[in-house]
């Protein structure tokens, strides 16, 4: 993976060490290098110790362990008080709405309780971990918004074109398979082995889903269309585009996008996530176990598989009606 330049060792020790001992993706320890980097700049910048230069210019590179000792739990909540009343909503863009969303801070939190646990546990630079109670934002949790059936048939009726076997394809994959668009556009032509389909998940993690007879279907329908890939790393790709390439992650959700419009559905409220969202809602609701269900989604813990005992509980609903002023009617 790529280690930044302008970061001190530590915490390109820390980059390392996310990537090949926890696992992490690249692109998550990216992000959390840049939230580190913003935290830092923060903090010398109200230490007074770069005067007068841009946050964005403010250099990193001289973080060192005394540094590192100087900073308390204090620190870290003006830091996200920082981010809550001066950092813009939208990041790298014009938009003049103030105060990054909660989800935006836990990720922060996030970085930093894992750097200076790192620090205290596996670096030895300190020897009691400052941040080890930094709480958590409450984060509001919204219900998913999913296709009922009849929608997701609707959906599946509507594709047409030259792409009509590829496409049809991946939306059955989605509305069965609950899979994550990066996910799918990460799909070989090896990864399927008979009834089975081999899906690397966030952190490199790998899961082997069961295909059901519409999944087997579609892709037996499909690959005998595919088109041949140019030579190197997408000759393998099992969802390829015009220009011959694995399909990309944008090139996919406009794919979807275009099919909701031409269903007749709401393409503001539903996307290629939401099939996602659909396909584990299906499944739920239809009996599949919660603990089955966290697997099939590759969710590493099992309270974000909970959302969906949410959407349809009938047991709750029994519950209301067992009420016994449930059938009370007003005397007239």
């Amino acid at each position: 993976m790529k280690i930044e330049d302008q970061s001190p060792q530590i915490l390109n020790d820390f980059l390392a060490y996310l990537h090949t001992v926890k696992g992490k993706s690249p692109k998550t320890a990216q992000e959390y290098y840049l939230d580190l980097r913003m935290f830092f700049r923060f903090l010398k910048q109200q230490r007074g110790l770069d005067d007068g230069v841009v946050f964005s210019d403010i250099s990193i590179s001289d973080i060192d362990e005394t540094f590192l000792r100087s900073i308390s739990l204090s620190d870290a909540y003006n830091f996200l008080m920082y981010t809550v009343q001066e950092r813009p909503k939208h990041q790298n863009s014009q938009s003049s709405e103030i105060g990054l969303i909660a989800s935006s801070r836990a990720r922060k939190v996030s970085a930093l309780r894992s750097f200076f646990k790192y620090l205290t546990d596996k670096a030895h630079v300190l020897e009691n971990n400052p941040l080890q109670n930094l709480e958590y934002p409450t984060i509001r949790r919204s219900l998913p918004k999913y296709l009922t059936v009849e929608e997701s048939v609707r959906l599946l009726e509507a594709v047409d074109g030259p792409f009509q076997e590829r496409d049809y394809c991946i939306l059955m994959l989605f509305l069965n398979c609950g899979l994550r668009v990066s996910e799918l556009v990460g799909l070989n032509t090896t990864d399927i082995v008979g009834a089975q389909i081999r899906v690397l998940g966030k952190g490199n993690k790998e899961r082997i889903l069961y295909l059901n007879e519409a999944c087997i279907d579609a892709i037996s329908a499909y690959l005998p269309h595919r088109l041949p890939t140019k030579p190197g790393e997408s000759s393998k790709a099992l969802f390829v585009s015009r220009n011959r390439n694995r399909m990309r992650k944008t090139t996919v959700e406009h794919m979807v996008k275009k099919y909701i419009q031409k269903a007749g559905l709401d393409e503001t409220k539903f996307s290629a996530h939401k099939l996602r969202h659909t396909a584990a809602t299906m499944m739920y609701q239809n009996g599949v176990d919660i603990r089955t269900l966290q697997d099939v989604l590759g969710h590493e813990n099992v309270n974000t598989t909970m959302i969906y005992t949410h959407i349809h509980d009938t047991n709750m609903k029994d519950a209301a009606q067992r009420n016994p002023l449930a059938n009370y009617k007003q005397k007239e």
